[in-house]
């Protein structure tokens, strides 16, 4: 690794130990996403280990999301987000399993309308000087 490439890996670590929690919820939904999007710009059939480890890098994501939740804050809202992260990851493994792009859409689907709503709680806590 040349010393531009260290130290932009560098700063990318730096930035996020420093970030807010609500940031990096936003940086792993943007990375499951693009990962997401990136499986779907392969052809499975010419490029299956590339097209399955798109999908696995997404899931590892959706799936260390979910593990990170503490249900002792808010137990109901815990339940529903970890219901739509199985969801998912099920979506993830039979697109994997079956090169189904609809599924990989699906899944994209509800990471986009769960981040839409974590950057709308953040735009909230912003207003409300929190």
């Amino acid at each position: 690794m040349n010393s531009s490439a260290a130290a932009a890996s560098a700063y990318r670590q730096s930035s996020v130990e420093s970030a807010p929690p609500i940031k990096i919820i936003h940086m792993l939904y943007d990375g499951a996403i693009r990962f997401l999007r990136q499986a779907q710009a392969i052809d499975p059939k010419a490029d299956r280990f590339g097209f399955q480890e798109k999908i696995r890098r997404a899931d590892a994501i959706v799936c260390e999301l979910r593990l990170s939740l503490d249900p002792t804050h808010a137990p109901e809202f815990s339940e529903q987000i970890s219901t739509l992260y199985l969801f998912v990851e099920d979506q993830l493994r039979a697109a994997e399993m079956e090169s189904d792009p609809e599924r990989i859409e699906v899944a994209v689907d509800v990471l986009q309308t769960l981040l839409d709503g974590w950057k709308q709680i953040e735009v909230d806590l912003a207003r409300n000087g929190a």
